[in-house]
């Protein structure tokens, strides 16, 4: 079916993309070729940076060219995203005006927060306002700016803007990529300018992500490892791995 390695590259990136992750034993009955060219084939897309791999297969990296749709995240490792959300709504203390970031996990985070006392939460997400926008003692203030399709959020001038007009207790970032090399990245410049004028509005910023967002590299960073404050994850990344991101300066809880 697919002859040249640069065809069946092509073929695993596009099934990743597709469906979320690709394993090693279907990819190579597909492409009829042994499993340790599949092999192969995922080591090199790897270091171009396009999939991650993982035990018996891989997943797509989100970079420049592609980006996971909110619909796809909030059917992907849900389980994980809740136990995570549930952990860093915890980390709330005594904050009165919080930032909550697009996304599916975000969008958790802002569904499990107290509604219990007054609160104001600021978002770019359209999503997380309409989650909270009826919430008891909840006041929301949505950023105004061009909506991105993909994930319902607003960006550009309009939404920095704003945005620099507020000093928050407590920012939730959320990201595609962490890395301890190059940091927190996202795939689009505007959401980057986003999130990074988030963070310079907060005093304090915690970062929720599940495991696979460990080690992944998209196309613009927005902020250092040592720009957070704690960290939120589960028990899938490793303890050593976790430790050497507290290194870094964050506090890191697994759950």
């Amino acid at each position: 079916m697919a002859n040249t390695a640069e065809d069946r590259q092509r073929h695993i990136v596009r099934a990743a993309r597709a469906t979320g992750s690709v394993d090693v034993t279907t990819l190579a009955a597909d492409l009829g070729v042994a499993k340790e060219t599949v092999r192969r084939d995922l080591r090199a897309l790897e270091d171009h940076g396009l999939v991650r791999r993982t035990h018996g297969g891989a997943y797509p990296v989100e970079s420049a060219g592609f980006e996971t749709t909110l619909a796809f995240r909030a059917t992907s490792h849900v389980p994980e995203k809740r136990r995570i959300a549930a952990a860093a709504a915890e980390l709330l203390g005594d904050a009165e005006t919080v930032f909550v970031d697009e996304g599916f996990t975000p969008q958790l985070i802002a569904e499990a927060l107290p509604r219990d006392r007054p609160l104001t939460v600021v978002t770019a997400s359209l999503p997380v306002a309409g989650t909270l926008a009826e919430a008891e003692n909840t006041s929301v203030l949505l950023l105004g700016g061009r909506v991105r399709p993909g994930t319902l959020a607003t960006v550009d001038h309009w939404t920095t803007k704003m945005l620099a007009g507020f000093v928050l207790d407590l920012a939730y970032i959320g990201a595609n990529g962490i890395s301890r090399e190059h940091g927190l990245t996202t795939p689009d410049p505007a959401v980057s300018e986003v999130k990074a004028q988030a963070i310079r509005a907060s005093r304090h910023t915690v970062f929720a992500g599940v495991h696979t967002k460990f080690g992944a590299v998209s196309f613009c960073r927005f902020a250092d490892i040592g720009d957070l404050d704690t960290i939120v994850t589960s028990t899938l990344l490793p303890t050593a791995e976790a430790h050497r991101y507290s290194l870094r300066g964050p506090q890191v809880i697994r759950v």
